[in-house]
């Protein structure tokens, strides 16, 4: 009896069909396809990582896949020192960030290119091909005429580097580890060797000769190859079952569904004791359903970054617990479903078998065919084959014919990391009064100095930050806070108003950075706390109510104007003004490290600047300026005397609490003040107290030369003074 089982190649280890493929075409194919006595091929888990050990096998890449890939170079780590701090006795720090250079082999074949990099999980390359951290990048795609990379020959020397060649791998050269724990990170790629729908004859190509394989595999977007063929392809077997024919000069790998039709003749009787169906010439009979029904399929998910997905067959599912399928492809969810679907009708249809006789032998008919049976329904298979007296015996199985029908699925949620353009960094640098909060006490000596940075890109990934001292050099402040902070501009002039009442007129409009910045509301009662603070020019408003006009403008209603102490800049608005919504998004900066000086730049430089980009510090000096005194009254005695009395503020002290006296926050309380202009004064006085008296006397020889100036007064503060208060006008 000569019977051949003939499904997929990876399933016919040893026994008689490999004795029949090595007498046909060689010992070649024993060795490629056949390989040993067992099968054991890659199953499907979760993405590994990057390793570097000896010995490692370099996978067959087909289509496109997410591997990890090895390590075949790499540098040892360049150690990075920088200093901050460290001015007028403020002890100084040394941090210190690493970078390597390594290579790393991705396939054994040759590839068209790599799209996305991920580091630790998180993106490293987009698939727009931009690095999100320092470092730049070199694909090399495995040529056999490929040179050697120029960075591994400079360390190497010309007779020391290999090329590689046959080898499609990639180079990181400088790449910053400080977002990695200073350490290389576990490395995964998006990797691309063919475009279009794969076919049975790409798997094979190169790895056996004289064979027909021209058959697609429609649905499989990309697989990896890591041991025998035989083992691919039985991996494939429930998926894409593969038919083998040796009955001809070449070893023809084609899929069931592809092989031609044939009718059979007229069943033949048989007189023989032992013979099945001797009246018909046929017999049918259903098999005993499984015990584990396959109706689950595991495989890597293209939408979902290629983490391992899982699809059911639809339908009744059948009785006790079923069988997965595991298919280390990458794949749709739709296209998992429909080979789910066919891969759990398939093991349904196969209980159907027949044996059936035949009085002529048909050289057609052979194991592996698809045949027709006179008077009986569907197509089968022809598994068995055996050659009697009575005539050709015939082994069929019923055959599945395949899923069509597309169903659109859903492959389940995700949470991939954001892939978006660096984006140019927009930086703005201001000084705050106070506490730096426009609430609450604590006015310091030491200047509030801040830093916001943001971007239109949702993909900024930071930046450090610097400052020139007029010099020209960049000294380092340290890295920026990741946040984007909310910034912008007026649209134009915000109007002139009252800082003492709630200004319903102006409804300035500001242009945020980025389209996806949002802003809020806030009641008065969360205004009374603080909320919905920003710094508009060198104004710091609060605003009621927010309202989006699209395209990330917003206009806004219901201000409170001059907070903490800004109220001198209520005049000095101008189109264009930056707008920062103060959310504490932001970062704050040395001033011992920034100076004194009023023309110092802060600096940033991120991944995605081209130049660095540079701001001047905004209000400055408004830390340690006294505010100028309020609520200015003026009494005439009895003796034709003049006193002039105000009411003096303190740094930080923001609320007026009713029968407590602020703390003064200077080392003396002190005035001037002035007739006409600070400048260039008719006349000027000094006091202790926030009261003057001009006696009649004065008045009378002021008048003749000063009639019609202004008496303004101001703080005298620790370290500046304070804007000026009008008080009255000498008459």
């Amino acid at each position: 009896m000569a019977t051949l089982l003939l499904s997929a190649i990876g399933t016919l280890v040893g026994g008689p069909i490999g004795g029949a493929i090595g007498a046909l075409v060689g010992g070649q194919v024993d060795r490629m396809i056949i390989g040993g006595g067992s099968r054991e091929g890659a199953r499907l888990k979760e993405l590994s990582v990057t390793t570097s050990s000896y010995g490692s096998p370099v996978p067959r890449i087909f289509g496109r896949m997410r591997v990890s890939g090895t390590i075949i170079w790499a540098t040892d780590l360049v150690e990075h020192r920088e200093k901050q701090g460290g001015g007028k006795g403020k002890p100084s720090l040394v941090s210190y960030t690493y970078s390597a250079s390594l290579a790393v082999v991705l396939s054994s074949r040759p590839l068209t290119g790599v799209g996305r990099i991920w580091a630790d999980g998180n993106l490293l390359r987009g698939a727009g091909g931009d690095m999100k951290t320092g470092g730049s990048f070199r694909f090399h795609s495995g040529t056999y005429d490929q040179a050697p990379d120029s960075l591994i020959a400079a360390a190497e020397g010309e007779g020391g580097c290999p090329a590689f060649r046959g080898l499609s791998y990639v180079v990181f050269e400088d790449l910053q580890l400080s977002d990695f724990g200073n350490r290389i990170p576990a490395l995964t790629f998006e990797v691309f060797a063919d475009e279009g729908e794969l076919f049975l004859d790409q798997l094979v190509a190169g790895v056996i000769e004289n064979v027909v394989a021209a058959t697609p595999l429609p649905g499989l977007a990309g697989i990896s190859c890591e041991g025998a063929l035989s083992d691919m392809l039985g991996q494939l077997d429930p998926a894409y079952p593969i038919d083998c024919d040796v009955s001809g000069d070449q070893l023809v790998l084609s899929r069931e569904a592809s092989a031609p039709l044939v009718a059979l003749p007229e069943a033949a009787v048989s007189t023989a004791d032992d013979a099945f169906g001797a009246e018909q010439g046929y017999s049918r009979k259903r098999l005993p359903a499984p015990s584990a029904r396959p109706e689950i399929l595991r495989y890597y998910d293209l939408d979902r970054d290629y983490q391992p997905g899982l699809q059911r067959a639809p339908g009744r599912p059948g009785l006790g617990q079923p069988s997965g399928t595991e298919l280390p492809a990458a794949m749709t969810a739709s296209d998992a479903r429909r080979l789910a679907e066919a891969i759990a009708r398939r093991a349904s249809w196969s209980r159907q078998t027949m044996a059936w006789r035949s009085a002529e032998l048909d050289p057609a008919v052979r194991p592996g065919s698809l045949v027709t049976v006179p008077d009986q329904a569907g197509i089968w298979r022809v598994n068995e084959w055996e050659w009697r007296e009575s005539g050709v015996e015939l082994g069929l199985w019923r055959a599945f014919t395949a899923v069509t029908a597309s169903t659109v699925t859903d492959p389940g949620r995700s949470n991939p990391p954001v892939d978006a353009p660096l984006g140019q960094t927009v930086l703005q640098a201001f000084e705050l009064p106070g506490d730096g909060a426009g609430n609450g006490a604590g006015g310091g000596d030491t200047p509030l100095l801040y830093a916001t940075m943001s971007s239109a890109s949702a993909g900024w990934s930071g930046a450090a930050l610097y400052v020139d001292q007029g010099d020209g050099q960049l000294q380092p402040l340290g890295p920026g806070m990741r946040g984007r902070a909310v910034t912008g501009h007026a649209l134009e002039a915000l109007l002139t108003a009252s800082p003492h009442l709630f200004d319903r007129t102006s409804s300035p409009t500001v242009q945020l950075v980025a389209d996806d910045f949002v802003l809020a509301d806030a009641t008065p009662r969360q205004l009374a706390f603080g909320a919905n603070r920003a710094l508009l020019g060198e104004e710091i408003i609060q605003f009621a109510r927010a309202i989006p006009l699209g395209g990330g403008v917003w206009r806004l209603e219901g201000l409170l104007r001059g907070r903490a102490g800004t109220e001198s800049a209520i005049a000095n608005h101008a189109a264009g003004d930056p707008f920062v919504l103060l959310d504490g998004i932001a970062t704050s900066l040395d001033a011992a490290m920034v100076g004194d000086l009023p023309s110092a730049l802060i600096t940033a430089i991120g991944l995605g600047d081209e130049v660095p980009v540079t701001s001047l510090i905004a209000c400055r000096g408004i830390t340690r300026r006294p505010l100028f005194p309020v609520h200015g009254r003026r009494k005439t005695g009895l003796d034709g005397s003049l006193t002039l009395s105000w009411t003096r503020r303190a740094r930080g002290a923001w609320t007026w609490l009713d029968g407590v006296d602020s703390p003064l926050h200077e080392q003396s309380e002190a005035y001037e003040i002035a007739l006409g202009s600070f400048e260039d004064p008719v006349a000027s006085w000094a006091t202790i107290v926030p009261e003057l008296t001009l006696s009649a006397g004065l008045l009378t020889s002021l008048r003749a030369t000063a009639t019609g100036q202004p008496i303004l007064v101001r703080q005298r503060g620790s370290y500046a003074l304070s804007e000026p208060l009008f008080l009255t006008i000498l008459s």
